[in-house]
């Protein structure tokens, strides 16, 4: 008996069996070299190596999660420390550390301006083996961190030694020599805002390599919001400072003076309710609460209604005291965002009209804006209060940010997949998007939007779903953005998708500072008719782009014949192969030109002059191609209806992609 020939079942499995065990990359590669050498045969051992390929795709994926997870994972139990410690050197002490983990660096340290030696400091550092360099001291403006803590801008560079933007000392230089050190990266720590419009920068957080090293902009950003947090703890450690000040100079006076204890106990009620009041805003965002959550605690706390706007004035939230929800009032959007950068530019809560506005930042941007109608003074407490629950409020938004803009990406694969081909496993399509939150078999507006800054109209999308009322999902797919949106739900009737995509323009536009192109179509519902829906979409904005529409919002609908033409229910390519089909087939069989020809006759208005000047062809070049489009078009291809006929093919025979003028 001969041998039974080896199959691919048993690698299949072991590239599971690996997949299971995190193997490394190697031993999944070398699954399909122990299949060929076990003499599996061509077609199977095709098979093997195509799965290979995708367990190594998957690999690379499940490892890029679990760092994103780790990162967000990191950036929760450092506002968990924020929020359960006092000791400010165990916070920095704690996000240092974790710079250190998550950025993989031999060491990382924070410095901080010393106000009254007028230089700046080590103030921790972890992974440092130099003495020297633990005790180092710069001046203001000296090497990399000053560069850094001038600009209000993060910089990095993989060799030092060598980088000549940054004004080099001796100082500096033994230091950094002493400890080894090669690449750095430092980004500022911010706090509020200065009349210039930038943040106060009260320190700098840095991450330093050994060996030459090329930061990734991940790597800054992530920098950054542990920078972010230790300007926090630093504030509010101060805060605590002023406080505990505060009471013991009235302690003091209480001693010295009898009759003020009365103002005295008042004084450190406040400041202790403040701590307090600062605490349960902390909590509050630890434990999941959103923005209502925060605007129903600030207005019972401040006994006032508060209401809480986006950066265009937009209410987020509208709460009374008791937390009942609030009727907004006809406040005018225009004057809550000028308010809004004047608190911004003071770094103040400011007073105007009857209500106390305060900015909510996260560093330079405007992230909300914090109202509280009270037509009376705030006490300085309350005001301080007020002005916390604003940082409060910024953390919680960049913490939610942060979530969506990881889930988004998470929802975005699935609709790349559902719009590359939907046919090939819709059951499974729809499946996934359950599990994401999104029900594919409910109806949805789909839009695909285009503008020349494609980078910022990703970021753009994300802020229009995650800032307002829209509920949906974006994603880059074919160089444009789509946004999947539900609507109809509940008995509600659909939105009109032209409305949708004018909406959409208008706002996308206003996010990018650019004009934005949006075309929409649907309800539709289902793997298969939103990927149909998408076709048509992607056929309106070339339609948009040829009629000149850019920077508008509209749908197939209203596009006119053309519209209709393009429109799912048409069969666009039976039409232009009707009409331009003996042109096409004998342009494409002899190499010719006639279609070209026909266009520009067209274009030039009938004139032969212009035609031939537009072809580059002598005149009678261009009669005797006309002359074999009579033949083969018939005698009437001139006539009027006939001419308007073969025009509107040649339009969409080039905005499918076709042979071009």
């Amino acid at each position: 008996m001969s041998a039974p020939t080896p199959s691919a079942a048993p690698h299949l499995r072991l590239l599971l069996d690996l997949l299971a065990e995190d193997a490394p990359a190697e031993a999944l590669g070398a699954v399909s070299s122990k299949a060929r050498a076990a003499g599996v045969p061509a077609g199977e051992l095709a098979e093997v190596e195509a799965a290979t390929a995708t367990a190594l795709r998957i690999r690379s994926a499940l490892r890029q999660h679990r760092r994103r997870e780790l990162q967000l994972t990191a950036l929760f139990d450092t506002a968990g420390d924020l929020a359960a410690s006092r000791d400010l050197d165990d916070v920095l002490k704690a996000i240092v550390r974790r710079a250190r983990m998550l950025l993989g660096t031999d060491t990382a340290y924070l410095t901080l301006p010393d106000e009254e030696a007028g230089d700046t400091y080590m103030r921790v550092t972890d992974g440092s083996v130099s003495v020297l360099f633990q005790r180092l001291r710069l001046e203001l403006g000296e090497g990399l961190g000053g560069l850094v803590a001038q600009t209000a801008s993060p910089y990095a560079t993989p060799d030092y030694r060598t980088d000549d933007r940054f004004r080099h000392t001796r100082n500096i230089n033994a230091g950094v020599l002493d400890e080894g050190l090669v690449a750095i990266l430092g980004v500022p720590l911010l706090l509020g805002s200065s009349r210039g419009g930038t943040g106060k920068v009260i320190g700098v957080l840095f991450a330093a390599d050994r060996a030459p090293r090329v930061f990734s902009p991940d790597e800054v950003a992530l920098l950054c919001s542990l920078a972010a947090h230790a300007a926090i703890a630093i504030d509010t450690a101060r805060a605590l400072a002023d406080t505990r000040s505060a009471l013991a100079e009235l302690a003091e006076a209480n001693a010295e003076l009898a009759e003020a204890n009365a103002a005295v106990r008042a004084h450190s009620a406040a400041m202790q309710r403040a701590e307090e009041a600062h605490d349960r805003l902390t909590d509050l965002v630890l434990r999941g609460g959103d923005v209502k959550d925060v605007a129903a605690a600030v207005a019972g706390l401040l006994d006032s209604p508060l209401t809480i706007h986006d950066p265009g004035g937009r209410p987020l939230a509208a709460v009374r005291p008791d937390g009942a929800g609030l009727a907004a009032d006809s406040m005018d959007a225009g004057w809550l965002v000028e308010t809004a950068e004047e608190s911004r530019t003071g770094a103040r809560a400011v007073h105007r009209d009857g209500r106390w506005i305060c900015a909510v930042l996260a560093g330079q941007e405007l992230l909300a804006s914090l109202v509280l109608h009270q037509h009376g003074r705030l006490d300085d407490s309350d005001r301080r209060l007020f002005e916390r629950a604003a940082v409060v409020t910024g953390l919680l938004l960049l913490l939610r940010r942060t979530v969506a803009e990881t889930e988004n990406r998470i929802r975005g694969e699935l609709i790349s997949d559902l719009l590359t081909d939907a046919d090939r496993d819709p059951a499974g399509l729809a499946e996934r998007g359950r599990r994401l939150g999104i029900d594919l078999d409910r109806p949805h507006l789909l839009l695909v939007a285009e503008a020349g800054a494609r980078e910022k109209l990703c970021a753009a999308a994300l802020r229009y779903l995650f800032g307002g009322e829209i509920r949906g999902v974006s994603a880059e797919h074919s160089g444009t953005v789509v946004l999947l949106i539900g609507c109809g739900g509940d008995g509600d009737p659909a939105p009109d998708a032209g409305d949708a995509a004018r909406a959409a323009a208008a706002q996308l536009g206003q996010l990018v500072q650019a004009p934005v192109t949006v075309a929409a179509t649907g309800p539709a519902q289902g793997p298969r008719q939103l990927a149909s829906a998408y076709a048509e979409a992607a056929r309106c904005l070339r339609a948009m782009r040829v009629l000149g529409r850019t920077g508008e919002g509209a749908c197939v609908d209203e596009l006119g014949f053309l519209g209709v033409v393009l429109g799912n229910t048409q069969d666009v390519d039976g039409f232009v192969t009707a009409t331009l089909g003996p042109l096409l087939r004998y342009d494409a069989q002899r190499g010719t030109h006639l279609v070209r020809t026909l266009s520009a006759y067209f274009g030039a208005g009938g004139s032969l002059i212009r035609a031939k000047d537009e072809l580059h062809v002598h005149v009678n070049t261009v009669v005797q191609r006309l002359d074999r489009i009579q033949v083969l078009l018939g005698r009437d291809w001139n006539e009027p209806d006939r001419a308007l006929e073969l025009q509107l093919a040649l339009r969409l025979n080039l905005l499918a992609g076709g042979q071009e003028r």
